[in-house]
């Protein structure tokens, strides 16, 4: 069978595997700059240790392998960790190598995958009184050294369930019950048994780049930096964003849904519409918090940012309602009005406009007008027509009265160079928004923020603009690339982080987006990512209950009939 390996033709042999021959093209140097981690095979993301000429690769059962194979032409590309799949498949194999290490060292303790923290992940750790990061680190350090081979083997999803639950890993076990398939993939290590719904690296030796810091309860793992993988990213504390994840994930032990599992019982019993009330309540109560809280400063502007699809536009809205109840008269301005004329903004490098950039925004009449208006005097209002790319002016003029609040919601909105110099900083109140879902599927595999953000943006999309799944697909690794540049360093800037995400939503998302995902063939460029997507959603149970969630929900905004948009 001939392959192209990154470009380079050879005949593959019965029984050798991409990392063979990886290994005999030379391809390997011991270094996560160069080294591949995982192979792209038109629409599938495959491990090294994939073997092309496999035979049960040609029953029907593996029908989607055949087609990655035969629509391909033999072309394989090696993703090294420049690619988001390969630093994904990395992210995969350092939980291996961290829980492993968590079970030699500590036996009886319970570890769990939490959040993203300052460009690192946060792991708690419990039953676990002499914990120490220090000597995890060195168990890391020793497992890497071992190149333990990680290769996955097929049981019975009964035979893990019975497994779990004989070693107290319950989260495990309740999980598997809704699995579909009567098999589970697994790597083990001894008695180590764990899977993380998606490919790995070839060997534990492929964790080149990491470090471990201590954390209250637990530990941070640092990854590489994703422009210098043979450097480990330097840590941002981010103790703002830490306590409104932590009070999330308290919360979510109260209402009993810390996992997929819970939520599914939730389903089950019908009790998934008190969910939804009381969920719809808290954001109210904090709606009504950050507004009393912007009362008590005597701010005159609210300056409201988050990444895509968290819920801007809706949580402006509704802290605009909460700001009528103080008799304030609130002004809903968008820096999306401030861009400059895109015949006016150079492309770059790839021949697109990069339209995340701050350098689009007309940061200088927006600084300009902001300091006019809160010196009361009277501003015409820029508007921009999106289909023509340019800005108008339409007459629309404004001056700000006594019991006036400006809210101005945009992705920059905590981007200092917004701000005129020298204004008082009573003036500005800065909220940031952000979707930080506390749910897990389990405790060793987390559900992150900007999966959450990417099924909205999804079924929005599809839902208000008609635009295909692929569509929204090709241009979110740029969207998430501008968030890591232009939004994610200032989150901390915030007086106040608003949770946008509900503890329901997957499973009323998945009824919106499920079929979407899977009309797409195996050929499709996106397959993988859209099969890890729905690898995740198979073990959610669909929720029909949209007449339950009110029209100012920050779900609505999503899956229709949000009433602040008629």
């Amino acid at each position: 069978m001939k392959l192209y390996i990154d470009g380079t033709q050879i005949e593959a042999k019965p029984d050798q595997s991409l990392f063979d021959i990886v290994s005999d093209l030379g391809l390997f140097h011991g270094k996560l700059t160069t080294d591949p981690i995982v192979a792209k095979i038109k629409g599938r993301v495959f491990t090294l240790n994939y073997i092309p000429l496999r035979e049960k690769d040609l029953s029907p059962e593996r029908s989607s392998v055949r087609k990655a194979m035969a629509a391909s032409g033999g072309v394989v590309r090696l993703l090294r960790y420049d690619d988001p799949a390969a630093r994904e498949a990395y992210t995969r194999t350092a939980q291996f190598v961290i829980f492993l290490a968590i079970k030699r060292l500590w036996p009886k303790a319970q570890a769990q995958m939490s959040c993203t923290l300052g460009l690192g992940t946060y792991f708690k750790v419990i039953n676990c009184e002499d914990f120490s990061a220090d000597r995890l680190k060195a168990e890391v350090s020793n497992i890497v050294k071992e190149n333990i081979p990680l290769r996955r083997r097929r049981i019975p999803t009964e035979e893990a369930i019975k497994y779990y639950n004989s070693v107290g890993e319950d989260d495990k076990a309740d999980l598997l019950k809704y699995r579909k398939k009567n098999t589970l993939d697994v790597y083990e290590n001894g008695d180590f048994v764990d899977y993380y719904y998606g490919e790995m690296a070839p060997s534990t030796s492929f964790l080149m780049t990491w470090d471990i810091l201590p954390a209250p309860e637990g530990f941070i793992f640092l990854f590489p930096d994703v422009k210098n993988p043979g450097k480990v990213a330097e840590y941002r504390e981010m103790p703002n964003l830490f306590s409104v994840y932590t009070e999330g994930k308290n919360w979510g032990e109260l209402m009993q849904c810390e996992t997929v599992a819970d939520l599914n019982e939730l389903v089950e019993n019908g009790r998934i519409r008190e969910l939804i009330r009381v969920n719809e309540a808290l954001h109210e109560k904090r709606y009504a918090q950050i507004a009393d809280m912007v009362c008590e400063r005597g701010a005159r502007a609210v300056m409201l940012a988050g990444p895509s699809s968290s819920g801007k536009t809706t949580s402006a809205n509704r802290l605009a309602t909460q700001l009528r109840v103080h008799g304030k008269a609130p002004i809903l301005m968008s820096l999306d009005d401030y861009y400059i004329d895109r015949d006016k903004i150079a492309p770059g490098p790839d021949g697109q406009i990069d339209l995340e950039h701050i350098n689009t925004i007309d940061t200088d009449l927006f600084s300009e007008q902001l300091t006019a208006l809160l010196k009361g005097e009277v501003v015409e209002l820029p508007s921009f027509n999106f289909k023509k790319g340019k800005r108008e002016w339409l007459g629309h003029k404004l001056r700000l009265t006594d019991n006036s609040v400006i809210i101005v919601e945009g992705l920059h909105g905590l981007n200092p160079v917004l701000l005129p110099k020298g204004l008082d900083p009573s003036l500005i109140f800065r909220v940031y928004v952000s979707p930080l879902l506390p749910l897990n599927l389990d405790y060793h595999n987390r559900i992150p923020t900007s999966y959450l953000r990417l099924l909205r943006r999804i079924v929005r999309d599809f839902e208000t603009r008609g635009a295909s799944v692929q569509k929204t697909l090709s241009m979110w690794d740029s969207v998430r690339r501008g968030e890591e540049r232009w939004i994610f360093p200032y989150q901390e800037n915030a007086d106040v982080i608003f949770n946008s995400s509900t503890l329901y939503e997957l499973a009323v998302l998945k009824k919106h987006i499920f079929p979407l995902l899977t009309a797409i063939e195996p050929t499709d460029e996106c397959y993988d990512r859209i099969r890890a997507i729905v690898k995740v959603l198979n073990y959610v149970y669909e929720a029909d209950v949209d007449d339950e969630i009110p029209p100012t929900s920050i779900v609505r905004e999503f899956i229709g009939g949000n009433s602040f948009y008629r």
